[in-house]
């Protein structure tokens, strides 16, 4: 902008990820065999000229694309003046008033100022694991063989610039092998595995962010998990987790990674100390005249982000970076979401939700996942021919966490797997735990819009 004294940009859409689609509801087209959208960018440098930068947009069939772009001359566009402000600079425009209302929020690295994204495995065939025994067995393998049979043995490919066999099985060695290195890992939304974690980077993990994660082995714990970002996705990133999490637990778009907010920080010899910055916890002291705990605090957050009129009001915002926390002015609405937002932090952490009967399992075989297939009129999943789960209610079955429809990517990450008893029980706790969460959220936009009531 400081370069050229007009920009001229012509998006012509066509994001097949985003799902994009023409004013008619037509299917919008790439204008490429690609899934990424496309923009035509004219920069004009010119002293003298009129300084600024418009937008135009172009969806629907790419014939249609085609012969617009070929036929028509830049003046006959309907191009929109926008202005771009810091830090994003964004092509479009924005609603200032509601911007200026979402800045008000505290970012949420703010209030938990130790973070970090989840822990990079590198090699999750090797370095993840359904239960501790397969881990366990598969590290002592890994570490007793020579580094070129470990890597045809286990498909490790090639040595890259910050992981290798050799580094991976002197980690190990070094470590014991030890039974106390195998801890549970959050893997994806609801699905618990186990790794070894020894803490040292470029070793058995890559990059086992060391000093985020040590504060979740350290004792007992809970923490928050979001994203900076969800490119592509609609806001629906917050989830929670008393272990370590992997990368990409919140989505498979390594833009939208996990990151994860310890409540609490372990620390020789000081022990244990909240993970919240000096400067939150007096303004949050002060803004209420009152002590609120670390979990109270979270519940809180928990709830905020689990609002739908805020994912919705503050979509574009959310998409953009970490989300924004506001605080109501009276101390009983903050109370009132605190309480709800904890109950879900519990119901997702599995330790105390009601009961629905959901999911039940159904049917005679061997209980080998073949696939997922939901059918609505059953309400039911089937993971094979014969057996299935149900009553499978179709926005429990069709809930997100993140980037991940939960129950479908619990089930089709097993395919080819024999379920166990407990992941027969855990499926169907998850479901009742999506049913509350669906009910949870209803609760909590009514709190959340009472909170607020000038919010539009």
């Amino acid at each position: 902008m400081r370069s050229f004294e007009q920009i001229y940009v012509l998006d012509l859409h066509g994001n097949a990820k985003k799902k994009e689609r023409a004013p008619d509801g037509s299917k919008d087209e790439n204008v490429f065999d690609i899934e990424q959208g496309v923009a035509i960018s004219v920069f004009v440098k010119r002293p003298g000229l009129e300084r600024g930068v418009w937008r135009g947009d172009l969806r629907g069939k790419r014939l249609e694309k085609y012969k617009a772009v070929a036929e028509r001359r830049l003046k006959d566009v309907d191009f929109v003046a926008v202005e771009p402000v810091s830090p994003q600079y964004l092509y479009h425009q924005q609603n200032a008033e509601v911007k200026a209302e979402y800045d008000k929020g505290i970012p949420v690295p703010n209030i938990f100022p130790v973070n970090s994204v989840g822990v990079v495995t590198s090699r999750d065939r090797l370095a993840i694991h359904f239960t501790r025994q397969d881990l366990l067995a598969t590290v002592r393998d890994f570490a007793s063989l020579d580094p070129e049979e470990a890597r045809r043995k286990y498909a490790l490919g090639e040595d890259v610039q910050d992981w290798k066999v050799a580094w991976a099985q002197e980690d190990v060695r070094a470590a014991g092998p030890s039974d106390k290195y195998a801890v549970p890992i959050l893997y994806r939304p609801f699905d618990i595995r186990w790794t070894y974690y020894t803490g040292k980077s470029s070793g058995f993990l890559v990059r086992p962010r060391q000093a985020t994660m040590r504060n979740m082995l350290g004792g007992t714990n809970v923490g928050l998990i979001t994203s900076r970002l969800t490119k592509g996705e609609t806001f629906q990133h917050a989830q929670v987790t008393t272990d370590i999490c992997e990368v990409i637990c919140m989505s498979a778009k390594t833009s939208n990674n996990g990151f994860l907010f310890p409540l609490y920080l372990y620390r020789e010899p000081d022990g244990r100390s909240e993970n919240l910055s000096a400067d939150f916890r007096s303004f949050i002291d002060t803004l209420y005249d009152h002590h609120y705990t670390p979990e109270e605090i979270l519940g809180y957050i928990y709830a905020v982000l689990h609002v739908p009129s805020y994912r919705g009001r503050y979509a574009e915002f959310l998409r953009i970076d970490f989300p924004r926390i506001p605080f109501p002015k009276k101390a009983n609405d903050f109370d009132r979401l605190s309480e709800l937002g904890w109950e879900l932090v519990q119901a997702h952490l599995l330790r105390e939700l009601p009961r629905k009967g959901l999911a039940k399992y159904h049917g005679k075989g061997d209980h080998t996942v073949e696939g997922a297939r939901y059918v609505p009129k059953e309400a039911a999943t089937w993971i094979n021919e014969t057996q299935c789960f149900k009553p499978v209610p179709e926005d429990v079955w069709n809930f997100h966490i993140g980037g991940y429809q939960v129950l479908d990517k619990y089930l089709k990450s097993r395919k080819g797997r024999k379920l166990s008893l407990d992941e027969l029980n855990h499926i169907g706790a998850v479901a009742d735990s999506l049913a509350f969460t669906i009910e949870q959220m209803a609760k909590i936009d009514k709190a959340y819009r009472a909170a607020f009531p000038d919010l539009g």
